[in-house]
């Protein structure tokens, strides 16, 4: 198993072989920025991701509510704020803000806002749902991600986040270097 580096959190050290998946279905919805504090639909199996306060505002973190029971069993995206620059490909490295929450108690478990910088790291040394995600995704957007177990951490966990627990990220792409 790759770790990344020590400047990688604890949410993103995984390597991709560490999950052991590699299907999934995802689903993004695009549209206008969404106003902070609604919950919105994924637009597949009319699965409700959590709501995000905030959601607009690049210049501050995000807050994440708990998502609804039962959590999504498939890769769910939601462009909040759609990018105009440079789309992420899956093997791109990319400059990110994010935070990370349970999706259960949307209780966060990580979070570059609070060590004060955005995240550089390779789309390819990553949990699979972390990835499929961001693939897509233009620089200057927020997009939220719901990973099932499945593309995160599985049934081992990995610190903070526990055995089987769905995940929830809004990741802010800043720049493609």
């Amino acid at each position: 198993m790759r770790r990344l580096a020590a400047a990688v959190p604890v949410a993103l050290a995984l390597a991709l072989s560490a999950c052991g998946s590699t299907s999934t279905s995802s689903t993004t919805v695009a549209g206008p920025p969404a106003s902070g504090g609604g919950s919105s639909t994924s637009g597949s199996g009319g699965a409700v991701l959590p709501a995000v306060s905030g959601a607009s505002d690049l210049s501050h973190e995000p807050t994440v509510s708990a998502g609804a029971v039962p959590a999504p069993t498939s890769l769910q995206t939601k462009d909040l704020v759609v990018g105009t620059g440079a789309a992420a490909t899956s093997s791109s490295t990319v400059t990110v803000q994010y935070v990370g929450a349970d999706y259960a108690t949307g209780k966060d478990f990580d979070s570059s806002w609070s060590r004060g910088q955005p995240t550089q790291f390779s789309l390819t040394q990553v949990v699979p749902g972390f990835s499929q995600g961001i693939v897509g995704m233009k620089v200057g957007g927020r997009r939220e991600i719901v990973i099932p177990p499945a593309l995160g951490y599985g049934a081992a966990g990995e610190g903070p986040v526990g055995p089987n627990e769905t995940l929830v990220f809004v990741v802010d792409l800043v720049s493609i270097p």
